[in-house]
């Protein structure tokens, strides 16, 4: 058994269909990921819940009332919640850059309103009781640099206007910073961005094992790199010098977290541009002691427990099909997990 009960442990379903597609693999449902979630047991723990990608197939940005019923009932027969949920933000999807045009960023707003008012009605179904509702630019790094002061402001404009929709949902936002998302591709950059759009109270960032790791190596932004440009990663001191100093000054913004592992190499796939690798658990290649990095972000510079989100999920983004649809792939995952608690967590 588990030695707590807090924070609940989550699954990702978006990697079903993030990098799938016509010029990958095709993707996977969402009953799939959801039935592979439920049926993972360690020692007789299993997985609390699952965070969802508020893209079709999987989930209708224009939902019905019905759908949401259905997909409340579908999660809650398999004893399981729904946390976090991922705003379709970009235009691929329907979304807009954050610091595009006018028409750009008010449909960027608007499929943000669409994904708090899915979370919101999730709470009133009683199968989301914690979560936030994540979201990026919807820009990339070389769009960004063309104007850095200017585009921020717009941004963080927009990020204003989706933060008093959220408030209207009783919602709060959380941007993941990757390497990829212009004013969020840095560690210096998501902290300006943030500071810049100026609403704590509504709009935090997603911390994301992988995504970070590539934060502390400067990609696309070598003035912000932490990690010798030529890093022997044999050195364990030096990088966890450099996660310390990057997770000290985002973890009073953090209030959403992906547990992940990362080889220290992007990748990317369909229209999703390069970012940190997500590797399974138990990749030798895997650079991150993934239970002692966890608590850089769940424990504050006084070792004390912070208890800023109440579930953790695990990411795997971008894995292949083959290893996601094996079933041993998510014990070993939900062993992680568990470990990360153990560690780290707390009981209610």
């Amino acid at each position: 058994m588990s030695a707590h009960n807090f924070p609940k442990l989550h699954n990702a379903m978006w990697p079903g269909l993030v990098g799938k597609g016509a010029d990958s693999e095709p993707g996977l449902e969402l009953d799939t990921l959801i039935d592979l979630t439920a049926k993972a047991e360690v020692n007789g723990v299993k997985f609390d819940g699952i965070d969802i990608f508020h893209v079709a197939p999987h989930t209708n940005i224009d939902f019905t009332d019905d759908e949401v019923k259905r997909l409340a009932e579908k999660v809650q027969r398999k004893n399981l919640k729904i946390g976090s949920i991922v705003a379709p933000v970009w235009p691929p999807v329907g979304g807009g850059s954050a610091m595009g045009s006018p028409a750009d960023r008010k449909k960027f707003v608007e499929n943000v309103r669409k994904s708090c008012k899915l979370g919101a009605r999730l709470r009133e179904l009683g199968v989301r009781p914690y979560g936030i509702i994540r979201i990026d630019s919807a820009a990339g790094p070389a769009d960004w640099v063309k104007d850095p002061v200017g585009n921020t402001k717009k941004i963080a404009k927009t990020f204003r206007e989706a933060c008093s929709v959220a408030v209207d949902y009783d919602e709060r936002l959380a941007a993941e910073g990757e390497i990829c998302w212009g004013g969020m591709h840095s560690w210096k950059d998501m902290i300006n961005t943030l500071e810049e759009t100026d609403r704590p109270h509504t709009i935090g960032f997603q911390a994301d094992m992988a995504h970070t790791l590539l934060y502390t190596m400067g990609y696309n932004a070598p003035k912000s790199r932490l990690l010798p440009a030529k890093f022997d990663w044999k050195s364990k001191k030096t990088l966890d010098e450099a996660l310390t100093k990057m997770t000290d000054a985002l973890r009073p913004w953090t209030i959403d977290f992906h547990v992940a592992q990362n080889d220290g190499t992007v990748k990317g796939l369909g229209y999703h541009d390069k970012t940190g690798r997500h590797c399974m658990v138990n990749d030798p290649k895997g650079k991150l002691d993934i239970p002692k990095h966890a608590g850089l972000w769940m424990r504050g510079k006084d070792g004390e427990l912070t208890k800023a989100f109440k579930h953790i999920c695990w990411d795997g983004c971008m894995f292949p099909n083959e290893v996601m649809l094996k079933q041993q792939t998510w014990n070993d995952i939900l062993a992680t997990m568990i470990k990360v608690r153990d560690k780290h967590g707390w009981t209610v």
